[in-house]
Parts: C-alpha cells; structure tokens; sequence
C-alpha cells in the first residue's frame, strides 16, 4: 500500500472516531437506571450524562436538566468532563496536522519534513485515544462495581449506557487511524525501484567543451656521450669442457 493510500485510510478512520468520541462527549447516556413503580404508568428511565441528566417517563414525555454544578457528579464523571475534552482537543489538533504533512499537499517540499509532521499528528491521536479511553474504564468499572454491590439500593442500581460502548468504539478507531498515520512515513534514504518512488536519476553525458589536443612530445637528448667498444666480454671467464672419450 502507498503512503498516500495509508494517509487517506488513517485520516477517515480518525474522523469517524472523532465523530464517536464528540458523541460520547454530548449524549447523556453514561448510565441508565430503569425504575418501575406498582404499575407500568409509573416507570421511567433515568439517563446520566456529564452535562445534563434525562428523565422519560412511560407516557413518552422527557425532561431534561443541566448539571449546573460539578461537585453533584460522581469522581468518575468529574474527571471524565475533563479528560474528554482534553481528548477532542488533542484529536482535531493531530487531525488537521496530518493534512498539513500530507503526501498530496504542497504546504512542506520535502517528503522527509512531511512525514515528520504526519507522525507527530499520529501520535497526537494516539495520546486522544487513550485520554479517551481512561474515563470511559473508569465510569465502566464504577457502574459494573454499584451494580454488583449488595449495599445499592434497587432503584439507585445504575447500568452501562450507549455512551460507553460508543467511547470504546471510537477509542479503537482512534487507535487503529493513528497507529496507521505513524507508520505511513517513507524510508529516510531514496529507495530506487521501491514501489512508490521514482527510479534511479540518469545524468546525460555531455562532451568537454575544450577537448584536450594530444601531440607528441619531444624529450632532449641526454648529455652524455656513447662510447661503443664494440666487443662483449663476459664477467666471469669460461672453463674449456673436458674431452669425453668414446667407451667401446
């Protein structure tokens, strides 16, 4: 797979786990609490949220009221006001900085500066995602820990809501889109041949411009003088070789 495919999977996959997490964030459905009186005209379901609380009654009426105060939240809820809008905050960051260090832009020239600015904004969703991840274990894990308690009263004994399941969701999208930004940066050296790079430069050979002329060179004769004797005489005299005699 290309670096521009791997950029376009990362970024789609990041902003439906925006779209989630900002859903998580709005939807008061943290918890939900079905109570049921003596008789079915009495039932209503009760919805926590981290901004506001719902109540719908059985004839199908809703009411809504915001948590104008934050010390009536639970700590889990308190923290998890915090926790997710730092997360929304560092997850459009990292988002619009991966458009930025895009492969098919034209805002940065080199493809190495690029890929630099394409991880750091991975690695900005990544830390979105686990922010996310944290409250949302938290809320999960207090409301399963009331449920089971023999302490809770019936009608005080909360439920998982859609909210959780939707922060788990969008936390794994977030976690898949950044880990595939991170990764989808180019070797540091040019790779030639390697699919998605251009081949090998050629240079075109061009002749000298004042080619060397190339002439015979004149050596002066030596200074001294030759005397030839005219005869060869060895260094070391010869010996006369024996006379061998015939054996009959």
């Amino acid at each position: 797979m290309g670096r521009v495919c791997k950029e376009i999977v990362g970024q789609v996959i990041t902003f439906v786990g925006l779209v989630g997490l900002c859903v998580t964030c709005g939807i008061p459905m943290w918890r939900v609490n079905s109570f049921i009186g003596a008789n079915i005209v009495t039932a209503q379901v009760v919805w926590d949220g981290l901004w506001m609380k719902c109540v719908m009654q059985s004839t199908g009426q809703m009411q809504c009221s915001l948590n104008d105060s934050v010390m009536r939240l639970s700590r889990d809820l308190q923290a998890a006001r915090a926790l997710v809008i730092i997360a929304i905050i560092f997850g459009f960051i990292g988002f619009i900085i991966t458009f930025i260090g895009a492969k098919c832009t034209s805002s940065m020239k080199r493809n190495t500066s690029k890929a630099k600015v394409v991880i750091i904004g991975g690695c900005l969703i990544i830390v979105s995602a686990i922010l996310l991840l944290i409250p949302v274990c938290w809320s999960a894990a207090i409301t399963i820990s009331d449920f089971e308690s023999p302490l809770t009263i019936e009608t005080q004994k909360r439920e998982l809501g859609a909210a959780i399941y939707i922060g788990w969701g969008s936390t794994a999208l977030l976690l898949i889109g950044g880990i595939i930004l991170t990764t989808s940066c180019p070797p540091q050296k040019p790779m030639y041949g390697y699919p998605g790079y251009p081949p090998a430069p050629m240079y075109p050979y061009s002749a000298p411009v004042n080619p060397a002329v190339y002439s015979p060179v004149y050596a002066p004769l030596s200074s001294r003088s030759y005397t030839g004797s005219g005869t060869y005489a060895p260094s070391k005299p010869y010996a006369v070789p024996p006379t061998y005699t015939v054996r009959q």
